[in-house]
């Protein structure tokens, strides 16, 4: 990353404060639900019933501490198989895309997601620990799907 880059940043985090925001359901639940940048959905899932159905829901801003964390949380609970990827993905980083990538095709020997059209899409995760969480995690792609009623079919059909 250059500076500018950094300092940017830098910015964007004292202007454009943003939430971690993680919220907690069924610690059996074998399922997580991932919306991406909105938020509102997040809110909606966590004041429903659906909360009480998933083991975890929450947000994906970055193609890469975002993801590094979502994939050392997913194989640290051996219970998740199922990741429901849904919400809008953030414009410019395209994290929920990168996501995808990284599941279907992994990391290179610079451990960038190939296949990513992300700006900065290299992760601090071993190969070890890609392989697990490509076999161990599912990924439902619905990215762009915002209806909290059709995220509750889709949990309900798994």
């Amino acid at each position: 990353m250059n500076l500018i880059e950094e300092i940017a940043g830098e910015l964007c985090k004292i202007l454009l404060p943003i939430e971690e925001e993680v919220f907690f359901g069924n610690p059996k639940s074998r399922i997580a639900i991932c919306t991406l940048s909105s938020v509102e959905l997040l809110k909606d899932i966590s004041n429903s019933s659906l909360i009480k159905k998933i083991a975890i829901a929450g947000r994906l801003l970055s193609e890469n501490k975002g993801i590094d964390s979502l994939v050392r949380y997913a194989i640290s609970n051996e219970n998740l198989s199922i990741i429901i990827l849904c919400g809008k993905d953030t414009m410019g980083h395209k994290p929920g895309h990168s996501l995808l990538c990284l599941h279907k095709s992994g990391i290179d020997e610079n451990h960038k997601i190939i296949g990513s059209l992300s700006p900065h899409p290299f992760l601090t995760v071993t190969k070890t620990e890609v392989s697990k969480f490509q076999r161990q995690v599912k990924i439902i792609n619905k990215i762009g799907e915002t209806n909290i009623s059709n995220i509750k079919y889709i949990t309900e059909s798994q």
